[in-house]
């Protein structure tokens, strides 16, 4: 038997240089902040994940972006730590209101790109950090450069 990582899409929806964050209603972490996004289905592409796992918790589609990089991270599920590998993609909403799923989340917020609150999981604040640095906004800057070379994305594995 192997100890294989499960893969999860997330996405960070991004607006004027803020991001969307949810506080999760369930455990693992319950009450604190995290990026939409959630656990692939068998067979399902992570890009398939991110727009379902989206329309299931924010009640609205998304305009997937570009990937921006593969972490390793851990998810305590039934008192046993597993191994995950999160898939986070760039994403606009699509026109229409938010409306969370209750099971979810119980609110959301949008946070600065530049000053984030502490994430429920290691690898959120990780990609959020290297974001941030692609972008230019961890250096205090604009963050107009959102266009990234291939070189600037997915390096973290």
């Amino acid at each position: 038997m192997y100890v294989n990582a499960r893969p999860t899409a997330s996405m960070i929806i991004v607006r004027d240089g803020q991001f969307l964050a949810l506080r999760r209603a369930v455990d693992p972490k319950a009450g604190q902040w995290e990026l939409p996004g959630g656990f692939c289905d068998g067979w399902e592409h992570p890009t398939e994940a991110a727009v379902r796992e989206a329309r299931e918790e924010l009640g609205v589609g998304i305009r997937l972006g570009d990937f921006l990089g593969m972490y390793v991270g851990q998810y305590d599920y039934q008192d046993e730590l597993l191994p995950v590998l999160d898939c986070y993609f760039l994403a606009a909403l699509d026109e229409g209101e938010i409306n969370l799923a209750p099971a979810e989340a119980t609110e959301y917020a949008w946070f600065p790109l530049a000053d984030p609150p502490s994430l429920a999981f290691d690898t959120m604040n990780n990609a959020l950090a290297d974001l941030a640095r692609i972008t230019g906004l961890a250096a205090g800057r604009g963050g107009e450069n959102l266009a990234r070379t291939r070189d600037d994305v997915g390096r973290r594995v």
